[in-house]
């Protein structure tokens, strides 16, 4: 009677996960992927960004601008640095704490690096531009970082500094609802309008 008692008990088991491995694992997914193509398509398929047809990017996923070495492009704005390399699969922070010497150590590197790479003061360097998000996906910078960046961006284009300013005011988003987050300047976006208003450069 036992044994009888334990197969049925595993058949309804057995019956149970099967349920809700096609019912959770399938049907639900589905709905909801069916409902998001229905109502917002575009942040269905991932928010992405396309020029000429060709996916360039995704507004909601940061992105290096780099050469084929990995050397940042100072035709560019440069994003904040992601330990995860901005790969999506793999989206998280470095897990260093504040007390870190490593932490420490990457910050004063990377500060030395930004500063040198825009002519600017360490002191002047930001911490977005030294410290990575938590997902390491993060797809703006601050006013502050994109205000650093400037001069380079126009001088290595060859641009008056002032045209170069008004796009990054025009790739400016403010707080949530007036009071939550704080502003931020979407990176591709203002690359973009770089290249729309004065052409690839490089």
């Amino acid at each position: 009677m036992s044994t009888l008692r334990s197969g049925r008990q595993l058949v309804a088991a057995v019956r149970a996960l099967l349920l809700a491995t096609v019912v959770l694992g399938l049907v639900y997914p589905l709905l909801v992927t069916g409902f998001a193509q229905l109502v917002a398509p575009g942040r269905a398929d991932g928010s992405l960004v396309r020029v000429d047809g060709a996916v360039v990017g995704s507004s909601l996923v940061g992105q290096a601008f780099v050469d084929a070495a990995g050397d940042p492009l100072p035709q560019y704005f440069q994003s904040r640095p992601s330990a995860s390399g901005y790969d999506g699969a793999a989206s998280g922070g470095s897990n260093l704490g504040p007390n870190s010497a490593e932490l420490v150590d990457l910050v004063a590197e990377r500060r030395a690096a930004v500063a040198s790479f825009n002519g600017v003061p360490a002191a002047d360097v930001p911490a977005d531009a030294v410290t990575a998000s938590a997902s390491g996906l993060d797809p703006g910078i601050s006013p502050a970082y994109a205000a650093l960046q400037v001069a380079r961006v126009a001088a290595d284009r060859g641009v008056p500094a002032e045209q170069v300013t008004a796009l990054v005011g025009g790739a400016t988003h403010g707080r949530d609802l007036g009071v939550i987050g704080a502003p931020w300047v979407d990176v591709l976006a203002l690359n973009l309008a770089l290249d729309r208003e004065f052409g690839t450069a490089g």
